[in-house]
């Protein structure tokens, strides 16, 4: 059973290996979309922290509508985390948001929940 584990493993990364980055991308996706996420999204301004989004299923990366090719920003729904506490608290609301490929930011998984 366990010879049988090691060889399945093994095949699953080579098949994997083989998909290019985006095609990657795109099956983690997918797991997370099924699995469910409790994403935040930490936007720093140098090194200050100044902007948190929190309860985040995905971030999504915009196509052109008539070209299909990816444009240079990711969007997504969150709620403002105002206090940084990672709660949503009266008066922080769901909003939409786009966050440019040229700003630094990190998405992680709510270490909270």
């Amino acid at each position: 059973m366990k010879h049988k584990f090691i060889i399945g493993f093994f095949a699953v990364m080579l098949l994997l290996s083989g998909c290019t980055q985006e095609t990657q991308n795109k099956i983690g996706r997918a797991m997370q979309n099924w699995t469910g996420t409790n994403g935040v999204l930490d936007i720093y301004e140098g090194e200050k922290l100044v902007m948190r989004f929190i309860k985040i299923d995905k971030l999504s990366t915009a196509k052109g509508t008539d070209d299909g090719t990816p444009r240079q920003y990711r969007y997504g729904y969150g709620y403002i985390d105002k206090n940084f506490n990672y709660k949503v608290d009266d008066g922080e609301k769901k909003l939409y948001f786009e966050i440019s490929n040229f700003t630094p930011y990190i998405f992680y998984e709510n270490p909270e929940h």
